[in-house]
């Protein structure tokens, strides 16, 4: 009897424990979705029109002029993704009285928290630059994650 409630109490415990990495990994943002690299790479292509490039990429966050005086749009994004997980372990010690305090007719109990976070920030940076009929002449790229 000792022995299955002890397995049902370590399962309790374990059960439902998720590290941050892994939530961080379920849970993305969301904002970043739309441009990505992969986006960039196999949608836009030079001699495109600046409407179909706002179409697939959203309104750039700036709008220059290079020397020529022809148009650049210029996509920069900044994401931080940040996740935090908590176990408790206060049913664990209910059950079999781990960490807990013998008192005057019953056994007491403790709870104790641990909890892990994980936070990491990415960066894309998307050049497109347009000719004098307003095609896209050139485009470049930039990703970071740290």
């Amino acid at each position: 009897m000792k022995t299955l409630l002890t397995v049902t109490a370590i399962a309790l415990v374990t059960t439902g424990c998720t590290s941050a990495a892994t939530h961080r990994a379920d849970v993305q943002d969301e904002s970043m979705d739309r441009l990505t690299v992969g986006t960039v790479q196999k949608e836009i292509y030079v001699g495109m029109s600046g409407a179909e490039v706002a179409t697939i990429l959203g309104s750039p966050n700036i709008v220059s002029t290079d020397g020529n005086r022809d148009e650049v749009w210029i996509y920069d994004k900044f994401a931080t993704d940040a996740a935090y997980s908590k176990s408790n372990t206060g049913l664990l010690g209910l059950i079999v009285g781990v960490g807990g305090d013998v008192g005057a007719g019953g056994v007491g109990f403790k709870t104790h928290s641990s909890g892990a976070d994980s936070r990491s920030q990415r960066t894309l940076t998307v050049v497109v630059k347009f000719d004098g009929d307003k095609r896209v002449r050139d485009f470049a790229y930039h990703t970071s994650r740290f």
